[in-house]
């Protein structure tokens, strides 16, 4: 490894040592960390029933505190969704409670209007929009045959192009491509899925006339942050005005 040529010229930190000193209270500690203690409170128990609904429609049975509670036990243990309800049933079952857990059916359709899980609405009024793209790779039958029989294969990868808001940090736009496509050509159909944008930010790697085009396409105003090349100098052919490039000052 490159480090271990460099290693008698590095600073070495030495090692913390800690002794313990009280054996007893540490694997009292240790033993803790396996219990599980679960109660269900009368303020639960009396809230476990929606409130009746005074608007059209059906009366739900299960309160959103149910449902977020199932959704916390199912998020704690990484339990499926009919094994959450199978696992509320036998807690009450254990603690004698006169509640019912909720079926499998309820929390997936239940769990998508809750504010706390559903997906955030897209932020009103213009947009600072991030733009940037990571790898992903892909794991298939090569990366298993690799694994399994030592066949040597080559590594697969996509490019994920992502649009986020500035502001709260929702990813409002994304596309999905293969690793031969540049950065710049995805900056079209990452704004073509955002309706108001006030300001374009990106790194380096979109520093072009291409990616200058593209924004003022989507609206003369947008401003354009993006940090030249270190070699960049302003073009006479451009066409571009001075004020729509705008650099990064450090």
């Amino acid at each position: 490894m490159p480090n271990k040529h460099n290693a008698d010229r590095r600073h070495h930190f030495g090692k913390m040592k800690f002794k313990i000193r009280n054996w007893a209270s540490y694997e009292a500690g240790l033993r803790r960390r396996g219990s599980l203690t679960l109660w269900v409170t009368d303020e639960a128990i009396a809230k476990w029933q929606a409130p009746p609904r005074r608007s059209p429609g059906g009366q739900a049975h299960y309160s959103d505190m149910a449902i977020e509670t199932a959704l916390m036990l199912r998020l704690t243990f990484h339990l499926p969704l009919r094994q959450t309800e199978g696992f509320m049933e036998s807690i009450f079952a254990l603690l004698g409670v006169t509640v019912s857990a909720p079926d499998h059916s309820t929390l997936s359709r239940r769990a998508t209007t809750l504010p706390s899980v559903s997906l955030g609405r897209m932020p009103d009024g213009p947009l600072h929009v991030l733009i940037d793209s990571t790898g992903l790779k892909v794991y298939g039958a090569g990366e298993w045959l690799q694994e399994k029989h030592g066949a040597r294969a080559r590594r697969s990868w996509r490019k994920l192009h992502l649009a986020v808001d500035a502001a709260s940090g929702m990813i409002v736009a994304q596309t999905l491509t293969e690793k031969e496509m540049g950065d710049p050509s995805q900056v079209g159909p990452l704004l073509d899925q955002i309706q108001d944008i006030e300001q374009v930010t990106a790194d380096g790697a979109y520093d072009g006339a291409p990616t200058y085009q593209t924004v003022a396409q989507h609206g003369a105003h947008i401003r354009i942050v993006i940090p030249p090349h270190v070699t960049a100098v302003l073009s006479d052919e451009a066409g571009m005005p001075l004020h729509s490039v705008m650099a990064i000052s450090p």
